[in-house]
């Protein structure tokens, strides 16, 4: 049995912008996700990280078909996921669940905790005894650190903290393969994301789960992840195991977010090189050309603006997408 069980090659999401008004006009293309490729082995957690508007969760979706890829290959277990019917993706399902950002607006107000993670049960193993569904989700509440006499409680009477291990219990129950955690805890207080964090990371050793780490927070990555994934307007930077992106990092781009990520040590904090960005983030309707980080690079020349980087293996297990970076160290 192959240890890779996501292969994600060359995939592409871009939405149709039209332009110019309804008759005659002319039709734009943002390109939300531009020619991704990686792979997850089992049990591996990927981290997926970049700026606000990078395509982090566009690229989660994607992947697990929420929104229609426009080209590239997902490949589960060998198994190209393209090609597939609704009804035959639907029975991948419970292999594959996501946790959403928000995790309040995930849920039903109007449906009981117990229903709420109780529903891809019962939309995907409808012959289940109601009785057992009840003992799984009491069962599950109570892994995710809730109390299972909670279980007819609605969505309002709980915390924010509470309201994610809600969502982490609704994509555990079906027992999945692969969970996509999208950005889980950038709207919970410091405390709660090393909580929600741990949990994860307890889970995933229990059950041998693999995930696929969306956030923007470069600190709470480096702690979960074995591997991490630097995104940029659509197209990968630089893909290393954690250790090695940390202490050498190759990518301008790359040493830019872990610059500005804060030393508890208030002596190396203010001895530290930041470097520092310039610009906002392109459009990725117009996206640049060549290196799409060329307009915001300190070491861009010609060639960045002329042909878009190749992701070329810097060592063992460490790509950067860079057409200067044995020159900048």
């Amino acid at each position: 049995m192959s240890d890779v069980l996501l292969d994600v090659a060359d995939l592409k999401v871009h939405f149709p912008i039209p332009t110019g008004g309804l008759i005659g006009g002319r039709t734009r293309w943002l390109k939300a996700v531009d020619g991704v490729s990686f792979s997850v082995k089992r049990g591996e957690t990927l981290g997926i990280v970049g700026e606000s508007g990078c395509g982090k969760s566009t690229l989660g979706r994607a992947i697990l078909r929420l929104i229609a890829p426009s080209a590239g290959r997902v490949l589960w277990l060998g198994q190209d996921l393209s090609g597939l019917s609704q009804e035959e993706m639907r029975r991948h399902r419970r292999e594959m669940q996501i946790i959403f950002q928000d995790p309040l607006a995930s849920l039903d107000p109007r449906m009981t905790v117990g229903d709420i993670i109780a529903e891809p049960l019962t939309a995907l193993e409808p012959d289940l005894p109601k009785a057992e569904i009840k003992e799984r989700v009491r069962s599950m509440m109570s892994k995710v650190g809730l109390l299972p006499e909670m279980i007819n409680r609605y969505p309002h009477e709980f915390s924010g903290g509470q309201y994610q291990r809600i969502g982490v219990a609704r994509a555990m129950i079906v027992r999945p393969a692969l969970i996509v955690c999208d950005e889980p805890v950038s709207a919970l207080d410091v405390s709660i994301q090393a909580q929600i964090v741990n949990l994860l990371m307890d889970l995933q050793a229990e059950f041998g789960l693999t995930l696929l780490f969306i956030s923007h927070d470069l600190s709470v990555v480096r702690h979960i992840s074995h591997r991490i994934l630097v995104l940029y307007l659509g197209r990968v930077m630089e893909l290393a195991d954690r250790d090695s992106l940390y202490r050498e990092a190759r990518h301008p781009y790359t040493r830019a977010l872990i610059s500005a990520v804060p030393v508890p040590d208030p002596l190396i904090e203010r001895s530290k090189r930041i470097e520092f960005l310039s610009g906002d983030l392109p459009s990725p309707i117009d996206p640049p050309s060549g290196c799409v980080f060329r307009t915001r690079c300190p070491h861009a020349n010609d060639l960045c603006a002329a042909k878009v980087p190749d992701l070329e293996p810097v060592g063992t297990d460490h790509q950067v997408a860079c057409h200067r970076w044995r020159e900048i160290g």
